[in-house]
């Protein structure tokens, strides 16, 4: 059963392949809004769209947004506003973590260790029109460790790709708990027309694996629907836009490189003093919306997280389809 299990979970990654820590896949940023009421969309990120094999070595998601999930009771815990546009979602994300290499059985001590992780993550997202603001919030559940199946994906992946059999997995983080809450705020600073915005963003994460403050800007440039106004004027059929969101972090905790905080068990684990207190991530991609159709091609780069690391990079693509417009009736107040 076992075996079924991970072989069917490695075919998922090839399937939505063709096309990392918490909010490697960030699906509430606010150049992904997608303007619509009810959607699904499928994130898929790999360090091989950048020529690296290593880090956060690949991530997936699968998302859904429906008004129906307000009834989810755990989005009783999420931010919601009294006077905006409110949409609440429901995602499921498998990623993993490597060292430089994977050809070792040794420890890779001075390196990342080996760490799988899979969440389910519930969220909301809410838009002031008039004060121009939009509040996210995400409340992660799931498990790092053995148990998420990085290693036997990875490796069934390889072999379905013919790559190089990964060694090293048995020293990775071992099994522990994830509940995290991630809080972010957006405010336009500029807007011309539907053409440029530049907004100015903050970002918390607290819980049992990751514990961090970002802030940055995000500035999109193109033609596009601005996420910032009312869903019931007229939309663009056709939307083409870039996006970039240079982003400052300051890190208290993450149990990918230092072991979960109620199990201590493992094997080889970053210490706290090891630990890169300040990282500069950038992300970068292009948008491309037609009608119900989103389509978007994206790259990160982010500096090392602990002393004796490197800089990595990554990229991911993201396909989703929406199914109705958000009209009065479709949104929550």
């Amino acid at each position: 059963m076992m075996q079924t299990i991970t072989r069917c979970l490695a075919l998922v990654g090839c399937l939505v392949s063709g096309f990392g820590s918490a909010q490697r896949i960030d699906n509430t940023a606010l150049f992904r809004q997608m303007g619509q009421a009810s959607f699904i969309r499928l994130h898929y990120h790999n360090d091989l769209f950048t020529g690296t094999d290593y880090y956060y070595t690949q991530g997936y998601s699968i998302e859904a947004v429906r008004a129906g999930l307000q009834k989810n009771p755990l989005t009783r815990l999420l931010v919601k506003s009294r006077v905006g546009q409110n949409q609440y979602g429901l995602a499921f994300e498998h990623f993993g973590f490597t060292p430089t290499s994977i050809q070792r059985d040794a420890i890779p001590v001075g390196d990342r260790p080996f760490a799988g992780c899979i969440l389910v993550k519930t969220f909301s997202m809410s838009v002031d029109t008039l004060r121009r603001v939009r509040v996210s919030s995400v409340l992660s559940t799931g498990m790092i460790g053995p148990v998420a199946l990085g290693g036997p994906i990875q490796t069934a992946l390889h072999r379905l790709t013919n790559g190089v059999e990964p060694h090293g997995w048995q020293h990775q983080i071992r099994n522990d708990v994830i509940v995290n809450y991630t809080l972010a705020y957006d405010q336009q600073l500029y807007a011309y027309r539907r053409l440029v915005l530049v907004s100015a963003s903050v970002q918390a994460q607290a819980g049992t694996f990751a514990n961090r403050l970002q802030t940055g800007i995000v500035v999109m440039a193109g033609r596009f629907d601005s996420p910032f106004a009312a869903r019931t004027r007229r939309r663009l059929p056709m939307q083409v836009y870039v996006f970039a969101q240079p982003l400052i972090g300051l890190v208290a905790y993450d149990a990918s490189l230092q072991g979960g905080l109620f199990n201590r068990s493992s094997p080889y684990v970053i210490q706290a003093n090891q630990l890169a207190r300040t990282t500069v991530q950038v992300n970068l991609g292009a948008v491309f919306r037609y009608k119900n159709l989103y389509l978007e091609y994206d790259q990160s780069t982010l500096s090392r997280e602990f002393v004796t690391g490197r800089p990595h990079r990554w990229g991911g693509v993201k396909i989703g389809v929406s199914f109705s417009p958000l009209t009065p009736q479709a949104i929550t107040e």
